[in-house]
């Protein structure tokens, strides 16, 4: 199956990791003609092949799944003590004497491949690293067609050497994690509107546009740039199906002026949320945090008490910079209207 083949409107909905990407979600915008996403990066394969079966169970229509391309990392004590240290800030205020370990730092990216493989979704998307040629075979083997997120032009065609069908390119705009896997992440710094024509240009295979596409007009212009399609994650955040905390959906529908920016404090990679507590706390040492995903592991129990008190100055309210035009709807009243103001423009 091509790209095109696997949606009536060219809009992709992106992978939302932490409850966002929940089975209602994927199943509406499939169902509305776009192509939903299942983020399935922190999930074990058990959990991956229930959420599937979810999603089967509210549509026929094509979906996709998402997998972070990671390596289970092995941190010393002593830079896991030096870690809690930095976090003291933020759980002492939860009123914690101690910083909870996690049993694990992220879930067995081979597990996961081979779980992807064996559900056999109609496409697969990933981020934070590149996959072999020979997985990428494997993939093509069991009709799943394979997407790598980028956010540079060498990522596009490192991506293009591997086999992939298509690339999402990543404006700086994007909401939640980068995916640059090339280089410091502090220099993919492109956005959208300059960093899609310059893909577009460089590489053979399709290229999906993402970062700051709120409305159907911003797509057209997406396409117009030489997308095929786009990818839209904080427009779909909002939505009714969204399966965010509420407190965490209510502050990104008040968003209007509260400003969005990129912070390595939460995970230990760079990503764009709300500016909140949390990142304030944090500001001065985020560089010093190890990387995703041990510093994402260490600061998940401080995020899930916080989402328990519905206290959204220490939960990641990650949100592209263009949040403040989202609309809160059902998904099916928002594809209509994104693809009639596409159609108008």
């Amino acid at each position: 199956m091509t790209l095109q083949g696997l949606f009536k409107f060219p809009i992709l909905q992106g992978p939302m990791a932490g409850g966002a990407s929940r089975a209602e979600l994927v199943a509406a915008v499939s169902n509305a003609g776009g192509l939903g996403c299942m983020a399935g990066s922190l999930m074990s394969p058990a959990a991956m092949r229930d959420e599937v079966g979810r999603i089967r169970s509210m549509t026929d229509q094509p979906f996709l799944l998402n997998l972070f391309v990671l390596q289970t990392p092995s941190p010393s004590a002593e830079e896991v003590n030096a870690a809690v240290e930095l976090l003291r800030p933020v759980w002492e205020s939860l009123g914690w004497d101690k910083l909870p370990i996690p049993a694990q730092w992220c879930q067995d990216f081979e597990a996961q491949f081979a779980t992807l493989i064996e559900l056999r979704p109609a496409a697969a998307s990933f981020t934070f690293g590149i996959l072999t040629p020979s997985q990428v075979e494997r993939l093509h083997d069991a009709g799943i067609v394979v997407i790598g997120t980028v956010t540079t032009v060498d990522e596009a065609l490192a991506w293009e050497n591997v086999g992939a069908d298509a690339v999402v390119a990543s404006g700086i705009e994007s909401g939640g994690h980068r995916g640059t896997f090339l280089g410091p992440q502090e220099d993919a710094t492109l956005g959208g509107k300059a960093l899609w024509p310059q893909v577009a240009t460089a590489v053979k295979i399709p290229m999906i546009a993402a970062g700051g596409i709120m409305t159907g007009v911003d797509i057209a212009e997406a396409l117009a740039l030489g997308a095929q399609a786009v990818q839209m994650g904080s427009a779909f955040i909002v939505t009714d199906e969204s399966g965010i905390h509420p407190a965490y959906k209510q502050r990104l529908i008040e968003a209007r002026d509260t400003p969005t920016r990129l912070t390595r404090a939460f995970s230990g990679r760079y990503a764009r949320g709300l500016e909140n507590t949390f990142m304030r706390k944090m500001e001065s040492v985020e560089k010093q945090v190890p990387a995703y995903p041990v510093q994402n592991a260490l600061t998940t129990g401080i995020r899930a008490a916080a989402a328990e008190r519905g206290d959204t100055e220490l939960m990641s309210l990650w949100a592209g910079a263009e949040i403040r035009r989202a609309r809160p709807m059902p998904v099916a009243q928002l594809m209509q209207m994104l693809v009639a103001e596409m159609r108008t423009n």
